[in-house]
C-alpha cells in the first residue's frame, strides 16, 4: 500500500455551466496541528499568496481586456480552455459570465511537502462579492524553472465539508493518479464516475457514488432537453470520458484523497426529419458563431471534476464534491 500521511473526509466543491450554484462558506475545517512526516513545505503561506496574486493579476487582465493573448503565461491544462472559451464567449455577448470571478483571498492552503516535480497546490478561495460559493483552486508548478499555472478550478458546492489537511507550515503530501488503500485508486474512479455521468443508475459503478448536486443538475437539464426533443421527434445523447493524465491528488489526514481531474463530453442533439438543430444558449450561440446549422449538433465540455476517495475500509462512498462544466465547442455536424 502506497505510503502516506493520515486523512479526513470528504470534501466539496463546484458547479455547473448553464446551471446555478449557490453561494455557501462551506463547512470549513481547523487545519491539523501535527502529522505523521517531517518533511517541510518548499512553499510558505507568504509564497503561495504571491503565486496566487501573480495568477490572478494575468487572468484579470485578460478579463478585463476580453483577450486570450498570454493567458497561457499563467494557466494550463482544463482550465486554459475553459478560460479561453469563456472569454471567446464574452468577446461576442459582451460580459463574462459571473461564474468566471476568483475571489483574490482564502480561506484554507494546502502546501505539499514533494520536493520532485510536478508540485500541486490546493487552495480553497472565499466566496465572491455577490456570495456565489467558494472556489477551489489547483495551481501547478511543472518544473523548477516554470511558474506556478493555475491548471484547475472548481465551485464548491453547497454545504459541502472539505478534508482537513495539515497546518501550511507542515504541509501536506500530494497523492498519484495509482494510490492504493482507497475504496478505488483516483484514475478508477474519475473514470467510474464519468461512466456514472453518462449512463446514471445504470453503470455497473452507481452504488459506489455518492448522490451529488453535479449530476443532479445534468439529470434536470437533459429531462428539459428531452421533452422539448420528444415534441419534435429529436434525440439526445451524452458521452462522457476521462482525459489521460489530467489528474492531481491531495492526500488528507485520515487516509482518503482528495483528487481533480479533468473529464470531457460531448453533447450530441438530432432534430427530427426536416428541423435544423439550433444552440441552446447564449453561450452556445457565441461558439457556433456564423455556422450553417444542419439536423445534428454536437458541443463539446470540458469539464472540471472534485472528487473525495475514501480510504479503504471505511464503508464511505466516493463523492463527488465540486465541478466546473464549459462548452468549448459548438459544431453542425
Amino acid at each position: 500500500m502506497t505510503s502516506r500521511i493520515t486523512r479526513i473526509a470528504a470534501a466539496a466543491l463546484a458547479a455547473v455551466c448553464m446551471m446555478t450554484v449557490a453561494g455557501c462558506e462551506g463547512q470549513i475545517p481547523q487545519p491539523a496541528a501535527s502529522a505523521e512526516h517531517t518533511d517541510k513545505p518548499d512553499v510558505t503561506a507568504a509564497q503561495e499568496r504571491r503565486i496566487r496574486a501573480k495568477i490572478l493579476k494575468v487572468v484579470n487582465a485578460a478579463n478585463g481586456a476580453k483577450s486570450v493573448d498570454g493567458l497561457d503565461e499563467r494557466m494550463s491544462g482544463p482550465e486554459l480552455a475553459i478560460r479561453t472559451s469563456e472569454i471567446t464567449i464574452a468577446q461576442t455577448t459582451g460580459a463574462l459570465d459571473a461564474k468566471t470571478n476568483i475571489p483574490s483571498k482564502m480561506t484554507q492552503a494546502v502546501i505539499p511537502t514533494d520536493s520532485g516535480w510536478p508540485r500541486s497546490i490546493f487552495t480553497i478561495t472565499t466566496t465572491t462579492s455577490d456570495q456565489q460559493s467558494q472556489r477551489l483552486l489547483v495551481m501547478v508548478q511543472d518544473n523548477a524553472h516554470s511558474n506556478y499555472k493555475l491548471w484547475g478550478v472548481a465551485r464548491l458546492f453547497q454545504g459541502a465539508k472539505l478534508p482537513k489537511f495539515p497546518v501550511t507550515s507542515i504541509g501536506a503530501q500530494m497523492g498519484t493518479a495509482k494510490d492504493t488503500g482507497l475504496v478505488a485508486t483516483p484514475q478508477q474512479a474519475v473514470t467510474q464516475y464519468a461512466d456514472v455521468l453518462q449512463n446514471g443508475s445504470s453503470s455497473p459503478y452507481a452504488s459506489k457514488f455518492a448522490d451529488d448536486y453535479f449530476r443532479q443538475e445534468l439529470t434536470k437539464l437533459s429531462q428539459t432537453v428531452q421533452e422539448g426533443m420528444e415534441r419534435n421527434a429529436g434525440t439526445q445523447q451524452q458521452t462522457f470520458e476521462a482525459v489521460n493524465g489530467q489528474i492531481k491528488v491531495m492526500r488528507s489526514s485520515d487516509g482518503g484523497d482528495l483528487v481533480v481531474a479533468q473529464i470531457n463530453s460531448e453533447w450530441t442533439r438530432q432534430a427530427g426529419e426536416g428541423r435544423e438543430s439550433q444552440p441552446a444558449s447564449d453561450s452556445e450561440k457565441a461558439l457556433f458563431g456564423n455556422g450553417t446549422a444542419t439536423s445534428t449538433m454536437k458541443v463539446t465540455y470540458v469539464n472540471v471534476i472534485a472528487l473525495y476517495v475514501p480510504p479503504a475500509g471505511s464503508h464511505q462512498k466516493i463523492t463527488a464534491v465540486g465541478a466546473e462544466r464549459q462548452p468549448v465547442k459548438v459544431e453542425a455536424i
